[in-house]
C-alpha cells in the first residue's frame, strides 16, 4: 500500500502518525495507493455538510477515485485529528489506535466495503478487526 500524506494542520500532532502510516504501507500487501489528508475540525465539518448534507463534524471521510485510468489509485481519505484525540479519550484507548482505526476504516470504504446494511457492517467490521490485529493495533 502506498499512502500519500498531506498534513493541512498548523498545530503539532501529538502522536506518531507517520509511524502508523509506515506500518500500514508495510503491512497491507495490496498494490494500491491512497491519499491521506489530515484536516481540522472546521474543515471536516465543512466537507461533511457540503458532500454528505450533515451539518456536523465527523472523524473520517473518504472519496473514491472515479478516474478508471489508474486502477491502483483508490481515492482520498480525510481524517480529523481533533476527532482522533476526542474519540481516543472517549473509547479509552490510545491516539495511535484511534488513528489506525480511522485510516483503515477509510481504506476499507475505498476498497468497496460499507456498513449501511447490518450484514455489510458485520463483514466490514470483522475485516477491520482482523487487519487491526494483524497490524498490531489491538483494543
Amino acid at each position: 500500500m502506498i499512502i500519500n500524506l498531506y498534513n493541512n494542520l498548523e498545530e503539532e500532532i501529538k502522536f506518531d502518525y507517520e509511524g502508523i502510516i509506515n506500518t500500514f504501507e508495510k503491512g497491507l500487501e495490496e498494490e494500491k495507493e491512497v491519499s491521506l489528508i489530515l484536516v481540522s475540525l472546521e474543515e471536516i465539518h465543512r466537507m461533511n455538510k457540503e458532500y454528505r448534507g450533515l451539518d456536523r463534524p465527523t472523524d473520517v471521510i473518504s472519496f473514491e477515485e472515479t478516474d478508471e485510468e489508474d486502477e491502483n489509485y483508490l481515492g482520498d481519505i480525510f481524517i480529523c485529528i481533533d476527532k482522533v484525540y476526542e474519540q481516543a479519550k472517549s473509547y479509552e484507548h490510545s491516539n495511535e489506535r484511534e488513528f489506525a482505526f480511522l485510516l483503515l476504516h477509510g481504506i476499507l470504504h475505498l476498497s468497496g466495503y460499507d456498513h449501511i446494511e447490518k450484514e455489510d457492517e458485520i463483514i466490514m467490521f470483522k475485516k477491520q478487526d482482523e487487519l487491526l490485529e494483524k497490524l498490531g493495533f489491538r483494543r
